[in-house]
């Protein structure tokens, strides 16, 4: 399964994973813990699409998405205490590291949903069953209908 991960690095890391629908997978946190158990975490969930960061990316962050061959997302400005409560409201999240972690999956799953949900409708369209292969290669920068020709060659 491929997957969206947000990560806040740290004294205390901590790791949110969504699926590509933007639906919470997992959520978890640890003090002390540093690359070895946030990759662990990871790969115990699924295959990364993207690693996200709610500010610039620091030097574990891009050793994380590079482990995975994963995009690496981080928005144009860092996000308030405010916005990260916001996009996590939904999930009931209470710690801030994990709320950071899951607030920056949620931005980087917000910045592809459109495309994301339109190879999702065209892939059902066309009676596609592997809808999380097809949109993980539209994070791939694919056109939705290079990913769709792809899927279908896979078929064969």
């Amino acid at each position: 399964m491929h997957i969206i991960v947000g990560i806040d690095p740290g004294k205390t890391s901590a790791v949110a994973c969504l699926n590509l629908s933007g639906e919470l997978l997992y959520s978890s946190h640890a003090a002390y813990a540093g690359l070895d158990w946030i990759v662990d975490e990871i790969k115990s969930i699924g295959i990364p699409s993207i690693i996200a960061c709610d500010r610039q990316p620091g030097e574990m962050a891009r050793k994380i998405a590079a482990s995975f061959n994963a995009k690496l997302f981080s928005p144009e400005k860092e996000m308030t205490v405010l916005e990260k409560r916001e996009a996590v409201r939904k999930f009931d999240l209470r710690n801030p590291h994990e709320r950071d972690a899951c607030s920056a999956a949620i931005k980087a799953y917000n910045s592809y949903a459109n495309k994301l949900k339109q190879a999702e409708h065209i892939a059902k369209s066309k009676n596609i069953g592997e809808i999380d292969q097809i949109k993980s290669k539209v994070i791939e920068k694919y056109s939705i209908d290079e990913a769709i020709r792809g899927e279908q060659a896979n078929r064969r």
